[in-house]
């Protein structure tokens, strides 16, 4: 008889079990839990690296064309210069010839 347990033992021995089945499970919805919050995280973290592509492109776009509008501007005045320029040597000359009597 020595062998066998008691009806007492053998329902404390379920019982624990029984909740050692329940904490297992409620540690394994705990993982599922976090396993789709971290796959949510890295889906979204992915979709902002993208975005972020997408911003440096459409930055380095805006860059180009505003090296361009800036350089229109620079042209314009060395243009303007340029004419201002040819136009005050015009009338240096032409007072110079008049003066001399050409």
């Amino acid at each position: 008889m020595e062998d066998y347990i008691t009806r007492a033992e053998h329902e404390e021995f379920c019982k624990r079990i029984a909740d050692e089945d329940r904490r297992q499970n409620r540690r394994l919805e705990i993982l599922e839990e976090t396993t789709g919050q971290i796959s949510s995280l890295a889906s979204s973290v992915e979709k902002l690296a993208i975005n972020m592509q997408n911003m440096v492109k459409a930055q380095e776009q805006q860059g180009k064309r505003l090296e361009i509008l800036e350089s229109r501007d620079g042209e314009m005045w060395r243009k303007v210069t340029g004419h201002v320029l040819t136009v005050v040597i015009g009338i240096v000359v032409g007072y110079l010839f008049t003066r001399v009597g050409m």
